[in-house]
């Protein structure tokens, strides 16, 4: 569960980005509107609802889509020779070199010490009513154990109860809200031993303290 704190701290001092491949959803021809080094902002506004810059145009059998940008960054890598052309689905046509704020900092570093409970298929998902009323009530203070019944994956109008099967632990992290649609294998829950969560808010604090955006 010990990590080397400072040596995370010093990689992502070095290096506090992260780099998204942009690809194309669908064939067509392609008509970018941005550059290189371009800043480009991401999906915003309460409810995601605001899209980001517009990167291109993807243009199939007259029908022109918009492709704006899910996150906030720098347009890197741009494959400036595609413009106009036809491209395949699933062709990588820039990157975005987005600087990962503290709290972004702080979710990539509790990866690395939670165990990860993650989605076993493309699904929309659900806390259980139990764990929901007792997350609202009692915060970080929710234990499971394994064979627990902790979510609900609905997929194709089909719920499924998913029992927990890691080790005995505190919830302390839920990275989805009640009804989003999660990729699989991304996270569902983070889950920390009780003894050791004195460390982790310990770690937590530390880089908030010591993290500058």
């Amino acid at each position: 569960m010990d990590i080397n704190l400072n040596h995370l701290l010093r990689q992502y001092r070095a290096h506090p980005y992260e780099d998204y491949p942009v690809e194309t959803p669908h064939t067509g021809i392609i008509t970018f509107k941005v550059e290189e080094g371009d800043v480009v902002e991401g999906v915003s506004g309460k409810w995601q609802h605001k899209p980001g810059t517009l990167l291109f145009y993807l243009e199939r059998e007259r029908n022109r889509k918009k492709i704006h940008a899910p996150w906030a960054g720098e347009v890197s890598g741009l494959r400036r020779e595609l413009d106009g052309s036809f491209v395949e689905a699933g062709e990588q046509v820039m990157s975005i070199r987005h600087r990962l704020g503290k709290e972004e900092i702080i979710d990539k570093i509790l990866v690395e010490v939670l165990t990860i409970y993650s989605a076993p298929q493309s699904a929309r998902y659900y806390l259980t009513q139990d764990i929901a009323a007792k997350l609202e009530k009692s915060g970080k203070s929710v234990t499971v154990a394994p064979g627990d019944e902790i979510l609900i994956m609905s997929l194709m109008k089909r719920d499924t109860i998913l029992a927990y099967d890691g080790p005995e632990g505190v919830i302390y992290k839920v990275y989805f809200h009640q009804g989003d649609m999660v990729d699989e294998g991304a996270p569902l829950l983070g889950i920390c031993a009780p003894e050791k969560v004195p460390y982790v808010e310990k770690v937590i604090q530390r880089i908030r303290t010591e993290w500058e955006e």
